[in-house]
């Protein structure tokens, strides 16, 4: 898998609203002029290395711009999603998010981008942001001449699979039920959008995700799963992550800040975060878009935190 769209699924289900796809290639242009936009900037989110992370595209003045111009913005940017600010007062905004296809209601990724972008032009500090899915706050701070954004998630759920969806979905992976690792349970975690989490036995199996896009994606689909996320815990501190994306139309996303917050929900939920815990989510380094990417629950707060950094393309 190279992490590029499907060229059967993309634009098939515009009425879905997924949270990531990643875009094959990251474009050079630095701005599109439709109406009243007339910047659009362009960010990798959860790396330091605008090779890495997932990357996303900014319009930090949506003013005056109607939902078919965004959706033509979008598409011309060509990210997974395009973020376009509705600038309000005291650092608090409304954000909504554009994939080439369809509005989509929270993108952790291009949360991080617009908080950061807006970090480099007004200074760091706290911020608000009104989304679909619900407020999200967001502090940003400077730490080694590199801004890091943290968002807070809507509060997260987190439930057992049932055996028909274990079944399928294992189906559409092309793997049995000896993939997974021993004493977990596989679980549909939310944390404003749905995600499926399995945790494989080892890295070697992550490594070898090769799945049945269309098939997958139908399951997908009829679950209302946004990604499905495969984690393999390397130590206490440290997951390896994988997100296939098929109902985007894409392969796999390269860091999804919406499935580490429902992967921290999912932790809680199965009592692996008994106390304050953090953890670091390591995903896109076998698409060759390594991203990093903190996770702090809280057994106290059903909402989770995620960290990230993110860098100007």
């Amino acid at each position: 898998m190279d992490g590029r769209p499907h060229p059967s699924r993309v634009g098939q289900n515009p009425a879905y609203r997924p949270t990531h796809s990643p875009p094959p290639l990251v474009r050079t242009r630095v701005g599109v002029d439709h109406g009243a936009v007339t910047e659009i900037l362009r960010y990798a989110a959860f790396t330091d290395d605008p090779r890495g992370g997932n990357p996303a595209g900014v319009v930090l003045d949506a003013t005056g711009t109607d939902d078919l111009e965004r959706q033509r913005i979008a598409a011309d940017v060509g990210y997974s999603e395009t973020a376009f600010l509705e600038p309000g007062e005291d650092r608090r905004h409304g954000l909504r998010f554009f994939s080439p296809v369809a509005e989509v209601a929270f993108c952790g990724h291009a949360t991080i981008a617009t908080a950061v972008a807006l970090a480099e032009r007004d200074g760091p500090g706290d911020l608000t942001f009104s989304t679909p899915a619900g407020r999200i706050e967001v502090a940003t701070t400077v730490e080694a001449d590199r801004t890091v954004a943290r968002l807070t998630s809507v509060p997260t759920t987190s439930r057992p699979a049932t055996g028909d969806e274990l079944a399928e979905a294992l189906a559409a992976l092309r793997w049995s039920e000896a993939a997974l690792a021993p004493d977990t349970e596989p679980h549909v975690a939310f944390a404003g959008n749905q995600h499926l989490v399995l945790e494989v036995r080892s890295r070697e199996v992550l490594a070898s995700l090769d799945y049945a896009f269309d098939a997958l994606a139908d399951v997908m689909t009829r679950h209302g799963w946004t990604t499905v996320q495969v984690v393999w815990t390397a130590d206490d501190g440290t997951v390896h992550s994988r997100n296939p994306f098929p109902v985007g139309g894409v392969v796999e996303d390269p860091a999804t800040g919406a499935a580490a917050a429902a992967l921290g929900g999912y932790l809680r939920a199965v009592g692996r975060a008994s106390t304050v815990r953090t953890i670091v989510v390591v995903q896109g380094e076998d698409m060759g878009r390594r991203s990093v990417l903190r996770v702090d629950v809280d057994p106290h707060d059903p909402r989770v935190a995620v960290s990230g950094t993110a860098v100007r393309i």
